[in-house]
């Protein structure tokens, strides 16, 4: 049986002192814009771990937003005049202010979103290291000159300031999606309006009291990192809907991506989607067991499968599925679930009572459609599992077309498919309409080359031996199909965040055309 701890009862007296620390209360206005404000609906932060409320948000009205995009329009005007070096610097200290609040920050994350305190503290790091990076981008902004078919001319392209970017995140990282676009879209010259997501907005509130303190002591407007707690109705259609903002970055579900996506492509805006993801892990006869059963419980049991990088699927070579079938329930067997705030314990509770009843729906259509369980799946409830949303972690035998297989459950369900070659294991992987994350185990050079070619994978990050979760903020983060196509972090993603202007200069005394055109 999975190993569990009774969680210890969460003190009020810790949790004030924390709450202090972080400058909330217990009831709190979600909208910033330079100022506090929220006089909107009375939203209660409930937390996974127990099922009881942490605090409450005062989310926007419809003034309140509008003020707040105002506000953000003003502090653009005046942000993007600043050298981007200089914007750099602001970031540099706002990632020195995330070192300092690191282990409080991430501890609010593990009381809101359910995260083991490890992964809740590493998320505050992912916001540490893509402010690092963002301080170098600053000065590496860089434009191409481009040789000119006339003579005595000049042709080059630089990058200005786009203006004000939404960005809507999602629950499973209430703050590093928001660090990923903020840090990016801040050193580009840009002000930001975030939308968090209704069910972790303390962080939220928290991390833009941070970033407001250090504006207010570099003399710079703190609205250039607005917040606007709020719901769908009041907050979202009229963010997704809003012309004076060029660029919407959302987080979250396909079915919410559609919507994001159609409503601003419709207004010939842009859209960054990071959506779901259907990530899986091919396991070749080759492979390094020891290394892929790792990979495999961390990628399906971290975070409790709540990762948009979790590892859902596992095509094994069918002369070794028994062996893996059995190590991965030796591994599950030891997994630890209960309290996050709790040492050792290496799975928490899933979100909401409705995720277990997500998951339980899932498994009964696998059992339907064929599939097996083989481990885990139930509910756990009674001493030491409170609010009724903990669960063990699942393994199940599957088919590579089964409806439920295409399907993105936000929980830790893993399935095992047998293949008999690197061909049909390709094949079935591709055969989903997520594209975001995959991996090959392998120690043979031509599958892994295989995996990573043209015919391969199809997503947006391709691993060899390593697993599909865990990317690092260096590389750009996003995927293909469904998955939206945007890119987050990394790489040449700040290219997301710009505006691109060709330009051609004439320093002769002609005015020779393009093409060799005579006009006259």
């Amino acid at each position: 049986m999975a190993k569990s701890k009774s969680p210890k009862a969460t003190k009020p007296s810790s949790t004030a002192a924390l709450f202090k620390r972080l400058g909330l209360k217990d009831t709190n206005p979600g909208v910033f814009c330079g100022e506090w404000l929220g006089s909107g609906r009375i939203i209660k932060s409930i937390s996974p771990i127990d099922g009881k409320a942490l605090g409450s948000v005062r989310q926007a009205t419809p003034a309140e937003y509008e003020k707040a995009v105002q506000r953000a329009l003003a502090a653009f005007q005046k942000w993007r005049t600043v050298p981007a070096p200089k914007r750099g610097e602001i970031i540099r200290q706002l990632g020195n202010a995330l070192r300092v609040a690191k282990k409080d920050l991430g501890q609010l994350v593990t009381l809101e979103a359910g995260k083991i305190q490890a992964e809740g503290e590493g998320e505050v790091q992912e916001m540490i290291d893509i402010c690092d990076f963002a301080v170098g981008l600053s000065r590496q902004l860089y434009g191409l000159t481009i040789a000119s078919e006339r003579p005595q001319h000049r042709m080059l392209e630089q990058w200005h300031p786009l203006g004000v970017v939404g960005v809507i995140t999602a629950f499973n990282f209430p703050v590093a999606v928001w660090a990923w676009n903020s840090a990016l879209a801040a050193i580009c010259g840009n002000a930001v309006v975030w939308k968090p997501s209704e069910q972790t907005p303390l962080t939220a509130i928290a991390t833009t009291k941070i970033a407001e303190r250090v504006c207010r002591a570099n003399q710079v407007d703190p609205a250039i990192f607005s917040l606007i707690s709020g719901d769908a109705e009041t907050v979202g259609e009229r963010l997704v809907n809003d012309r004076r903002i060029p660029l919407v970055s959302a987080t979250g579900s396909t079915r919410m991506g559609r919507v994001v996506g159609e409503n601003v492509s419709r207004r010939l805006g842009r859209s960054l989607l990071e959506l779901g993801g259907n990530n899986a892990i091919v396991v070749a006869p080759s492979a390094n067991m020891d290394l892929a059963v790792r990979a495999i419980v961390f990628g399906a049991v971290g975070t409790a499968g709540q990762r948009c990088t979790s590892t859902r699927r596992v095509f094994a070579h069918e002369a070794i599925v028994p062996q893996l079938t059995e190590r991965l329930v030796a591994a599950y067997q030891q997994v630890p679930i209960g309290n996050p705030l709790d040492a050792g314990i290496l799975m928490g509770p899933l979100i909401s009572t409705r995720a277990v009843e997500t998951m339980q729906t899932a498994l009964k259509q696998l059992q339907r459609e064929g599939g097996k369980i083989l481990y885990g799946g139930e509910s756990l409830r009674g001493p030491g599992f409170p609010g009724g949303r903990y669960v063990r972690p699942c393994i199940a035998s599957a088919r590579g077309d089964f409806k439920v297989v295409h399907e993105e459950t936000f929980a830790p369900i893993v399935y095992l498919i047998p293949y008999r070659n690197l061909e049909e294991a390709i094949a079935q992987h591709n055969a989903v309409p997520q594209g975001l994350s995959s991996a090959i185990f392998t120690n043979e050079m031509r599958e892994a080359e295989q995996f990573l070619s043209a015919t391969g994978s199809d997503c947006g990050i391709a691993n060899v031996n390593i697993g599909t979760s865990g990317a690092e903020i260096g590389g750009a983060f996003g995927g293909e199909k469904e998955t939206g196509g945007g890119r987050e972090s990394g790489s040449d993603s700040w290219k997301a965040y710009m505006r691109r202007q060709t330009v051609t200069i004439n320093y002769s005394t002609e005015l020779p055309l393009a093409q060799g055109i005579q006009f006259g």
